[in-house]
């Protein structure tokens, strides 16, 4: 087994190269193909403290400007990077949390009503009407036009 470079484990690197079984398929005119898995792992790479883009292609074999583009790919989201349970940090991506809305506590009424104004339409609804009721109302009135 060969050595730990300085990137770890949570790095996914080891001073033997050896990853398993690693296919890159290579065309007549040279290009190579590379998988969705393998991409994200070398992108992950790239992403681990103290590595550089240049030191990352390099030991894979490829240019580094190919590697700054999956890097803009992962950034845009489209292209997927492998989780991987050693990292303190998901890859400097936030976390996503969605939630419904909550009715807020206490009381109901925030001056008792809502009023739409749409040339001679007034509308007059309750302080609880939710927000996308709302948004309905005033397209309809708007379309009313």
């Amino acid at each position: 087994m060969g050595k730990k470079q300085a990137g770890g484990p949570e790095a996914g690197c080891w001073a033997s190269g050896f990853v398993g079984r690693l296919e890159v398929v290579e065309s007549r005119s040279g290009r190579r193909t590379w998988p969705a898995a393998v991409k994200g792992r070398i992108v992950r790479e790239s992403l681990a403290p103290g590595a550089t883009v240049n030191g990352v292609a390099r030991r894979h074999g490829m240019a580094p400007q190919q590697l700054t583009t999956w890097r803009r790919l992962a950034r845009q989201g489209r292209l997927a990077l492998p989780a991987d349970a050693a990292d303190d940090v998901d890859g400097g991506f936030a976390a996503l949390v969605v939630t419904e809305d909550q009715p807020p506590a206490g009381p109901s009424s925030v001056e008792g009503r809502i009023e739409i104004v749409a040339g001679t339409v007034v509308v007059r609804l309750p302080a609880t009407t939710s927000a996308a009721r709302i948004a309905e109302i005033a397209v309809a009135l708007d379309t009313r036009r």
